[in-house]
């Protein structure tokens, strides 16, 4: 089966010269369907990188990245946008909602780029904040909204639909161990029920969660394993 996502030998560097900075550098990996991948390393060894060429939101200077078989680098812009919108749901670390939307707008305005009308986009949107617990602030703004709240409409944006991946840039930095803990059930369920996700993290305990983990250095990936069983940091491990 071909997998959900693939990077063959991939590299990315910055500048030339005395400002050439080269932040991958030979990435290659899979990830399978069903299955949740995590990242780690310290800041700049590249998983933020890596996550924005996986959603097509920076180009590789070297190597392939493919989604579903399909080579990124044959696609327009357009088409990567359009991709973005039916198949990649993407948690940015510093969310990216916009201000003058409502949390339900912010969370239903990829379905409506895409043509869903407004009501169905509106239900979806709602179902997607329930499932991160923020239905009762779906008519609020994002200036009205903590630092943790923001995230997880963030999350709710990047899960609603019918997206098949999800990528995930430090998605629990802004939250308190439970909500993390609950946000990570949520990538959980999405790739137990045939999703695919990449998640970055620094914090072990949320790597834990994952089917595997791949540490990166210096923009190198240097280790793989297969984490143990997570245990639960405010319920029944899942």
């Amino acid at each position: 089966m071909t997998p959900r996502l693939e990077l063959q030998q991939v590299g990315r560097v910055h500048g030339a010269g005395h400002t050439r900075v080269v932040s991958l550098a030979d990435v290659s990996f899979t990830l399978d369907r069903g299955e949740l991948l995590a990242v780690m390393g310290p800041s700049g060894s590249g998983k933020s990188t890596l996550l924005a060429l996986a959603g097509g939101l920076d180009e590789p200077t070297s190597g392939t990245v493919l989604v579903d078989g399909v080579d990124l680098a044959s696609m327009s812009v357009a088409q990567r946008a359009a991709l973005r919108r039916h198949e990649i749901g993407y948690v940015f670390q510093q969310y990216n909602l916009i201000d003058g939307l409502t949390a339900a707008e912010n969370v239903a305005l990829p379905l409506e780029l895409d043509g869903t009308s407004r009501r169905d986009a509106t239900v979806a949107a709602l179902a997607a904040l329930d499932a991160v617990g923020l239905a009762e602030l779906a008519g609020r703004f994002p200036p009205e909204l903590s630092g943790g709240e923001q995230q997880r409409v963030a999350i709710a944006r990047a899960i609603v639909g019918t997206r098949s991946l999800l990528l995930a840039d430090e998605p629990t930095g802004a939250l308190d161990s439970v909500t993390g803990e609950h946000t990570l059930r949520l990538l959980r369920s999405h790739c137990d029920d045939g999703g695919s996700a990449l998640l970055a993290t620094h914090d072990a305990r949320f790597a834990a969660w994952a089917d595997r983990i791949l540490f990166l250095e210096d923009g190198r990936v240097v280790d793989a394993t297969t984490p143990p069983e997570p245990a639960p940091l405010g319920g029944s491990a899942p």
